[in-house]
């Protein structure tokens, strides 16, 4: 039964490292993975290819149910298809994410993706990392994970990643738009980005990745 397969729920806000640390889990598990967040940047770029405005829930809603969303492993990456196009590289920049954080406060958009992102679960396992995996998505998870760090290190984690990729930014910048962004998923009325009352808090701040999958790998039985 699908409730019988384990979860491992890692959350937090952007730039703690929950997408990479969950991804090292996974690998090293051999469980499967779900970057939620994808799912929302993914109906952010269809409906900014439609030109939609970010403002007419009604439309977003409908942009939701009409946006084919699926994953690719290619060269040990994994690749994210919208509509059936590689839209990879596209969901990684600052206005997916922007635009993935407006989508999310709408009530309707959460309740369309729910179904998917359960769909996940599947054996031997699944790692799930967001913001709202372990209080809505998968509230009976066997263990829960919250992963945050101080806005300024986040800053410039991001600002590295960006650099390295050529991209034109600000520290300044940047750390407005993670402060913003912190606002925007703590207060929307909808799921709100908050650590499961069950959840194991965990501060990355001057703490290296590996560091942090040791500590996440402790949390679970051991597999001899």
């Amino acid at each position: 039964m699908t409730a019988e397969v384990p979860v491992l729920t890692i959350d937090g806000p952007s730039g703690s490292g929950k997408g990479t640390v969950s991804r090292l889990v996974a690998a090293r598990l051999g469980w499967h993975y779900l970057d939620s967040g994808a799912l929302y940047r993914a109906v952010g770029v269809a409906a900014g290819w439609a030109n939609l405005d970010l403002g007419d829930a009604a439309a977003l809603v409908r942009c939701t149910f009409d946006t084919t969303i699926g994953f690719e492993e290619r060269g040990g990456e994994l690749r994210v298809l919208v509509n059936g196009h590689d839209a990879t590289d596209e969901l990684r920049t600052e206005t997916a994410g922007a635009a993935a954080s407006a989508i999310a406060a709408i009530p309707e958009v959460r309740a369309a993706l729910k179904d998917r992102q359960r769909a996940f679960r599947r054996a031997p396992g699944l790692v799930a990392d967001g913001r709202d995996m372990g209080t809505v998505i998968f509230p009976d998870a066997g263990y829960k994970v919250f992963l945050t760090a101080s806005a300024e290190e986040r800053a410039e984690r991001r600002y590295k990643q960006l650099k390295d990729k050529g991209v034109s930014v600000t520290m300044d910048g940047l750390l407005r738009e993670i402060l913003a962004r912190d606002a925007r998923d703590a207060n929307r009325a909808v799921a709100p980005l908050r650590p499961a009352d069950d959840a194991v808090r965990i501060d990355t701040t001057g703490l290296g990745i590996e560091e942090v999958v040791t500590q996440v790998l402790a949390l679970l039985p051991r597999r001899d």
